[in-house]
């Protein structure tokens, strides 16, 4: 009761409203709030500390950044989103702070649409030598099985893909990277999408921000191949993973390809399947289904390879 009251009170004045009305549409940073509120840098801040006190937000630090949404723990969520379906639709204010939203939303958009042109022909070329996304998303959609999950984690978010592929069967989403500028592209696909309950994080493959046995779904396309010490990464997959929860890792085929190593930071030229059960091995995990997807072109050369595994 105490912990309602708070929140009541953390409510009931005009600017953390609107905080609360904006954060209900989506993560914002604390510049991006000052300029949608039109409000000093202190004064958002001091409002933002009170709603996080509250239980109403929380905060994520990403590098140099920090993000606020409404928090997913307790009834906070809930409140705030009471709350802001409430407020007048003609209220003078919000709909300015609305506007202003989308303006920067759709700043946002722009700065990751020409992040992702800058490497889309790389990009491009790269999938020209193995089969086509289509293929391999139905085969994940099919190895992780119907859910519903009620917390996927997807590692190496890149650019939300993956959970765009997989929304219509968790009730939670959340996507982890260590790129910013992923990161950001991931969170404009997601709004764009329309995907409210899924959202992204800036986080280590090897030190995930979840409990142990948090998650019922782990998926990592094409991460590990990227990484100085694969097992690690699976070990702590494995950690958050509920008993019973499945591993999704979708990685190349062993390959010949030293120009990915050379032109695109690939440690790893794809793993076999020998090498997958000792990893899943150290991590006390074991394969339970595989899959290999060939490329019809003569011309591809890589050969995706997907390893759906749980707790032994």
């Amino acid at each position: 009761m105490d912990a309602l009251v708070a929140q009541l009170k953390a409510l009931a004045e005009p600017t953390r409203l609107r905080v609360v009305v904006m954060l209900a549409r989506g993560e914002l940073t604390v510049s991006e709030l000052v300029n949608i509120l039109g409000q000093s840098q202190p004064r958002v801040s001091r409002h933002l500390k009170l709603l996080t006190d509250a239980g109403l937000a929380e905060r994520l630090p990403e590098g140099a950044y920090v993000f606020y949404r409404l928090t997913d723990s307790g009834g906070g969520r809930r409140l705030a989103e009471l709350v802001s379906e409430m407020v007048p639709a003609g209220d003078p204010v919000i709909n300015r702070d609305i506007a202003r939203l989308e303006m920067t939303k759709a700043q946002r958009a722009e700065a990751a649409q020409a992040y992702f042109e800058s490497v889309a022909e790389d990009w491009d070329r790269i999938r020209k030598l193995h089969l086509s996304d289509d293929e391999v998303e139905r085969a994940m959609r099919e190895l992780a099985g119907e859910g519903p999950f009620k917390l996927m984690i997807d590692v190496g978010v890149g650019t939300g893909r993956v959970l765009e592929l997989f929304a219509d069967r968790v009730k939670r989403g959340i996507g982890i990277d260590i790129n910013h500028s992923m990161l950001n592209v991931a969170r404009s696909n997601l709004e764009n999408a329309g995907l409210a309950h899924c959202s992204v994080r800036h986080a280590d493959v090897i030190a995930l921000p979840f409990e142990n046995d948090d998650a019922d779904l782990v998926t990592v396309h094409q991460v590990l191949h990227y990484l100085d010490d694969p097992a690690l990464a699976v070990a702590e997959c494995a950690r958050v993973l509920k008993p019973g929860g499945r591993l999704l890792v979708v990685d190349f085929a062993p390959h010949q390809l030293e120009t990915l190593r050379e032109e695109h930071f690939h440690r790893r030229l794809g793993f076999s399947d020998e090498e997958m059960a000792e990893i899943l091995e150290r991590a006390g995990m074991k394969a339970v289904k595989q899959v290999e997807l060939h490329p019809k072109d003569r011309d591809a050369q890589l050969t995706m390879k997907l390893w759906a595994a749980e707790i032994a």
